[in-house]
């Protein structure tokens, strides 16, 4: 007797997965009808991205908005190379903003309120590999504290005997005496220094800075440019809060 095809398992690696191009049609639909229903579209640039800072984002304008982050090319094509092809008047002007880490964001909410967020909303967080560091930082010389100076000994305390090796290896001068993790440097010698201001980091030492809790990079969205539905559009000054009126 023939094996029954409704006992067949079909396993998820082979089920049909949506299509580029599907993708793309519904991310050019969605912009577009996001034009007609909001007043205000933000062009923003992202600083350190962080997938989990960009949820709070999105989080933040659920009720009153719509996000859109990457595929900068489609997102040009949906609001339009050249008055003929725009999806509303002047929205070809801000396809000149669509490159790099860059996103749109839809609202309705007062602009105002919009730039007082971003303004404010920087969380800090641990750099990555090629970035600049904001900052300096040392593990003072004597015994190694878990914040190596960063709050007061007596608010620390001091690391581990089992992260010594760990810290070797990163190229740090420690050693165990009676249990306890001691740096060592040449006389005059106040710390190693993990890292100065202006400088790259490297893998090395964005391993030590998240190992002694120190977040030197902050998650940034700035505001490139702004879309008003009477056609209305602004240039958002880098670092301002301010809008200057670049033309209707």
């Amino acid at each position: 007797m023939p094996r029954s095809k409704r006992a067949r398992v079909v396993h998820e690696s082979r089920t049909a997965k949506k299509s580029h191009k599907e993708q793309t049609r519904r991310l050019y639909a969605n912009i577009r009808e996001c034009v007609e229903n909001y007043e205000h579209l933000f062009v923003f640039s992202v600083d350190n991205m962080r997938n989990t800072y960009l949820k709070d984002v999105r989080t933040e304008f659920a009720e009153d908005g719509r996000l859109f982050f990457g595929k900068t090319k489609v997102m040009a094509v949906a609001l339009g190379h050249n008055p003929e092809t725009e999806a509303a008047a002047n929205l070809h002007k801000l396809t000149p903003f669509l490159t790099g880490a860059v996103g749109l964001l839809f609202t309705s909410r007062d602009p105002d309120s919009v730039i007082g967020y971003f303004d404010t909303f920087r969380p800090a967080d641990f750099a990555r590999a090629g970035t600049e560091a904001t900052r300096s930082f040392t593990i003072p010389n004597g015994l190694v504290y878990s914040r190596a100076g960063e709050i007061p000994t007596t608010d620390d305390q001091p690391v581990s005997h089992t992260i010594e090796p760990e810290l070797r290896k990163l190229g740090v001068p420690t050693r165990l005496v009676k249990g306890k993790v001691m740096l060592e440097l040449n006389e005059g010698e106040e710390g190693y220094v993990v890292c100065r201001e202006g400088e790259t980091l490297d893998s090395r030492q964005t391993t030590l800075l998240k190992m002694f809790g120190v977040a030197i990079s902050e998650f940034r969205v700035g505001l490139k440019a702004q879309w008003r539905n009477n056609g209305e559009i602004k240039i958002l000054e880098q670092g301002q809060g301010e809008m200057e009126v670049d033309g209707q």
